[in-house]
């Protein structure tokens, strides 16, 4: 059993990662992000500070369910998503989720960052864990509540006067 778990977005990364960290981690592939806004209307409320409502991305559920068993057995979990503010998200949905199912309560949860897939680079990060950068996934989640709200409203007009299916 590994005591430590360490989440990745591509699983081509997990088996690379895997090789550098030893056999007290285990290596586990989130393929991309894990929740997205629901997609009916309401998901972003202007009149209640943009609050937003998300769910589980339906392909992606056995991969959290897979993460989830297995951080269930470990002693804590290395978040080490892309560098950038999606990844970032990604990493805080993750961790939600995991807190929404209890399965933290005791355990460290660590953000890990590298920009190159070496032994060192990715040994380093682990050594050297951050917190989740709430700048970034603010970014990120503003980004996609603008894209929602001017998709959902601008859409049907440019399918109206341009051409259907544009967004």
């Amino acid at each position: 059993m590994a005591k430590h778990l360490v989440v990745v977005e591509s699983p081509a990364k997990a088996k690379s990662i895997n090789n550098y960290l030893g056999k007290d981690f285990k290596v586990m592939a989130s393929y991309g992000h894990v929740r997205d806004l629901r997609a009916k209307e309401g998901a972003v409320d202007p009149e209640h500070d943009f609050a937003m409502t998300y769910e589980v991305i339906d392909r992606n559920k056995k991969h959290v369910d897979a993460i989830a068993a297995e951080l269930d057995k470990a002693e804590d979990l290395y978040l080490a998503t892309d560098p950038d503010r999606e990844g970032e998200a990604i990493a805080w949905h993750l961790v939600q989720l995991l807190r929404e199912r209890g399965l933290l309560e005791g355990k460290g949860a660590y953000r890990v960052v590298f920009h190159e897939i070496t032994k060192a680079a990715v040994q380093d990060a682990v050594n050297n864990p951050r917190e989740i950068s709430e700048d970034l996934v603010n970014a990120q989640q503003a980004r996609r509540a603008l894209d929602y709200l001017v998709g959902f409203n601008l859409s049907p007009l440019l399918w109206k006067k341009v051409r259907r299916g544009l967004s």
